[in-house]
């Protein structure tokens, strides 16, 4: 499917020059202006704001060896379906405060509590660092919140990998798996020009799961929603990874938006295809887990 508007070209031009516009420091190193990023708190009147609704709870998840800083988003009291969220920064960078406006309003239209969680960043904690956070959180979260047994996964580029590589994990460490993965422009394959991916995988060997697209079969994953970009250079990676999971069993759905750009979902106040977006994840979230219950 295909969601057009002809608002989504000339809002995220606007949104293009107005990032390139944005005064840059040259003198930094690429490692100290990542530190820098990293600090940044994200601009209300493009990133949007936390849906007022719902309540936050700031968590620790104490993992063997770690422990991770998580933000907990419910729109009610009651026991509900869990979605674990993971923000994008191609594994090097991100927070979950870039966010909010998605995760707290996929909570409340959705009517799922969400944990967004800030996994591990390369180069400090290089690949597969973050995967195992992700991969490890899935099986805290059902002994530790109040949910109802029920749990999706979803992320946004980087995000979106290491919550595709986690069900990989699941699925071939015999583990419960996720009833739903949500993989926004996700990165699924190698990109050895990125800037990222020499700090991520550096020259190590890669691990199962690290790499989705370069998994031996994807038969036994979770029904999937899968969104793709047209300005986006990873397009491709979320189309040849939504023909795989249609070949091998796998129901999938792919949405693709129309002139837009790679991390639309973090700017939804100033591009119409992130809030579409945010609303079309919360609708499907309902209706997947209404069909499981019943």
């Amino acid at each position: 499917m295909i969601v057009d508007d002809p608002q989504f070209g000339p809002e995220t031009d606007a949104l293009l020059k107005h990032l390139a516009d944005l005064p840059a420091n040259p003198d930094l190193d690429p490692y100290q202006a990542l530190l820098l990023d990293r600090e940044d708190l994200p601009d209300p009147a493009i990133a949007g704001e936390r849906d007022p609704r719902v309540s936050t709870e700031d968590i620790e998840i104490d993992l063997p060896g770690r422990t991770l800083q998580a933000r907990v988003y419910r729109h009610s009291t009651r026991p509900r379906p869990v979605l674990l969220w993971l923000h994008g920064g191609g594994f090097v960078g991100g927070d979950l405060r870039d966010i909010e406006y998605a995760t707290s309003r996929i909570a409340a239209e959705g009517n799922v509590t969400v944990v967004s969680l800030n996994y591990r960043l390369a180069p400090e904690n290089p690949c597969p660092a973050g995967l195992q956070d992700v991969y490890d959180t899935l099986q805290w979260i059902p002994d530790h919140l109040n949910g109802d047994g029920r749990i999706a996964v979803g992320g946004q580029s980087a995000g979106g990998a290491l919550a595709a590589g986690a069900c990989l994990l699941a699925r071939d460490n015999g583990v419960p798996l996720p009833d739903r993965q949500i993989l926004c422009y996700p990165v699924l394959d190698l990109h050895p020009s990125a800037d990222w991916h020499e700090w991520y995988f550096g020259t190590r060997d890669i691990p199962p799961g690290a790499v989705p697209l370069h998994a031996s079969t994807l038969i036994g994953l979770p029904p999937t929603l899968l969104l793709a970009a047209q300005r986006d250079e990873l397009r491709d990676d979320a189309l040849a990874y939504s023909a795989r999971l249609e070949h091998d069993g796998v129901p999938v759905e792919l949405v693709e938006y129309a002139d837009t750009m790679h991390a639309f979902l973090n700017f939804p106040a100033v591009l119409s295809a992130g809030r579409h977006a945010v609303e079309l994840i919360a609708a499907d979230l309902q209706t997947a887990f209404s069909a499981r219950r019943s």
